[in-house]
């Protein structure tokens, strides 16, 4: 007579299943996952007992895992011949939740490095509980002729009888939920669906991974072939010799979901306080959503070949979050669940190390691949530059050496190091100049005298690379000089002192030109900046005009204003007509070249003027004379 044992979860272990099927597993899809993982841990416990007991034979080539829909009942069976499982076995690794089967296997077996056991907290099985009303686990242990059924509904409790089983291994029956409005549990009863999910999660599990598929042939006739839904090994595990380009672009757009092939593959292998391999792709663009808010970086990270998350966000700096790819890895400590990682050290080195690959290979392609890296660094330039930024500079010694800037020498890409080495022996500075683009800012009045001086000068063409300078203050010992900046002072002595001189005579005009501004400016003076342009406005501080336009772009941010010195060329017609008018006292004409002055110099910084009205006005009132 069949005797059947009806027991029930302790206290405790009732509320565990409960907070398991409810809490823990918050995607119910990883089920098949867990219970796949768990199959590949029971075969190969019996393929590493087949080697160290001359009792056990066995033919690797027939180990598998097996998947087995009943559409009709609405069940999903995933079966192994693997170790199996005795009446105490059963009873022990399924009636107490949290006591892993294969973690004692492991160790009991840790100096045995031909083992790969996946599974580590003993709860992965219960999350069949979120998809199943009732699972089934027929099992048969290797040293032993009898097979054993335990069921269960839930933290009910579970029930165990001896049965038939014709050879060694475990099925497991999930007797799959009715959908209701939230849930479609018609999905995991799908054929395609579940190859889906194998290849998502399981796709490298070293043992084929079999399922009878439906298809038609060419009379539109139902047939069923036995399919092996996983590929088994990864890309990354096979020899690097024996993998083609074609291969790594295959896999790239396949896995990645691009239509180009990358710009740059980075594969590594690490061994040592945190082993693993890795596999990086560069974009060769970047994604439609790469500079919104919406965009999710992050490499999938495997742990022995399963998917533990699609994307670890974890392993990349946002400065590097363009790159695409995996992690593999054999040490790291999941949570009790595997769907998040636990706060621990070996993330942080994997990510350290990542980051100084990831830095050397750009690095390398910049030195030997120019082309490619300028075009690299026209879609991700931006991501560098703000690393630099949103770290206030403390990232600037990892990310310096990989910008790069137009310069006013050939027109062309140069980097820091570059400009610094090209350096004419008495220069002091960097100098720079900011715009919208490279023809505009050669339009600006300070940028001819720089030249006229033949020193190099950097264009910044985009919003946020001043900003980047500011933070950054100085590279190899060379302070960074905008060419609109105040400081600016490229005279001989004897020039400084006659300039000096001769503001100094003028300084009560000044004092009424200023006044005439409304202190829109904070001085007037002659200069000798300027070649053959009249004006310009030079600043004071930190805020540049640039910096003014861009921080009045922004929400909330209306109304900055950068300090300004309004500067008059001594050496250009316009600053004896000025000298004529204030001798003569007509201050009120002095008023107006003063004020059509001003406007002048906004309006080559590109920045508006209060009133063009009055500008106008003031024009065709002086040019009417």
């Amino acid at each position: 007579m069949n005797i059947v044992k009806k027991k029930q979860f302790k206290a405790e272990s009732k509320k565990l299943l409960d907070m398991m099927i409810n809490s823990i597993y918050t995607n119910k899809e990883i089920f098949l996952r867990e219970l796949i993982s768990n199959a590949s841990d029971a075969v190969d416990k019996l393929y590493y007992r087949s080697l160290t007991d001359k009792k056990v034979k066995v033919d690797k080539d027939d180990l598998e895992i097996r998947l087995t829909i009943d559409k009709d009942n609405r069940t999903l069976t995933i079966s192994d011949n693997g170790i199996g499982m005795s009446e105490s076995e059963l009873e022990d690794n399924l009636g107490t939740i949290a006591k892993s089967g294969s973690e004692l296997f492991k160790e009991n077996n840790d100096k045995k490095k031909d083992i790969d056991i996946i599974g580590q907290f003993g709860v992965g099985f219960y999350s069949a509980f979120m998809v199943s009303d009732k699972v089934e686990v027929l099992s048969r242990s290797i040293d032993s002729d009898k097979a054993y059924l335990w069921t269960s509904s839930g933290a009910s409790g579970y029930e165990i009888e001896e049965a038939k089983k014709d050879s060694n291994g475990t099925e497991v029956k999930l007797y799959i939920k009715e959908s209701n409005d939230d849930v479609s549990y018609e999905e995991f009863l799908q054929e395609y669906n579940i190859e889906l999910l194998i290849k998502k999660y399981s796709n490298y599990i070293r043992y084929p991974i079999k399922m009878l598929i439906t298809t038609k042939d060419k009379d539109d006739k139902e047939i069923k072939e036995d399919k092996t839904l996983n590929s088994m090994i990864p890309i990354w595990k096979k020899s690097q010799k024996d993998v083609k380009d074609e291969e790594y672009n295959d896999f790239y757009t396949d896995k990645f979901y691009d239509y180009e092939k990358p710009l740059k593959v980075i594969r590594s292998e690490v061994e040592g306080r945190c082993s693993y391999t890795s596999l990086l792709f560069i974009p060769s663009h970047a994604p439609f959503d790469y500079y919104t808010k919406d965009y999710e970086k992050g490499l999938q990270l495997y742990s022995k070949g399963v998917l533990i998350m699609d994307k670890c966000s974890d392993l990349l700096p946002d400065y590097f979050s363009f790159v695409k790819g995996l992690v593999d890895s054999l040490d790291i400590s999941l949570n009790i669940s595997r769907e998040t990682l636990q706060e621990n050290y070996q993330i942080e080195l994997i990510a350290k190390s990542l980051e100084t690959k990831i830095k050397k290979e750009l690095e390398t392609m910049l030195k030997e691949d120019r082309e490619n890296y300028e075009k690299f660094f026209k879609d991700f330039g931006m991501q560098l530059k703000y690393g630099i930024y949103s770290s206030y500079g403390m990232k600037k010694d990892v990310l310096q050496d990989l910008l790069i800037f137009k310069s006013s020498k050939e027109k062309k890409y140069v980097t820091l190091k570059e400009y610094v080495d090209n350096m004419k022996k008495d220069q002091e500075n960097i100098y720079y100049a900011c715009g919208e683009s490279i023809d505009k800012i050669d339009l600006l009045p300070q940028v001819e005298t720089v030249k006229d001086k033949d020193y190099e000068i950097l264009y910044l063409t985009d919003y946020m690379d001043e900003f980047v300078f500011k933070m950054m203050m100085e590279y190899s010992g060379k302070k960074f000089m905008n060419v609109q900046d105040e400081k600016l002072d490229l005279d001989s002595d004897k020039e400084k002192e006659q300039l000096e001189k001769k503001n100094k005579e003028n300084s009560d005009m000044f004092t009424s030109m200023k006044n005439y501004l409304n202190d829109k400016v904070s001085k007037v003076q002659f200069t000798h900046k300027l070649k053959n342009h009249p004006v310009c406005l030079t600043t004071v501080g930190d805020v540049s005009t640039e910096m003014e336009k861009v921080l009045n772009q922004m929400p909330n941010n209306e109304g900055v204003k950068a300090e300004v010195i309004l500067e008059i060329n001594e050496n250009h017609p316009i600053s004896k007509k000025l000298e004529e008018l204030n001798k003569k006292g007509k201050t009120e004409e002095l008023e107006k070249y003063t004020k059509i002055l001003y406007s002048e110099a906004r309006l080559i910084e590109g920045l508006p003027i209060d009133n063009p009205t009055e500008l106008t006005n003031l024009v065709c009132e002086l040019i009417s004379k």
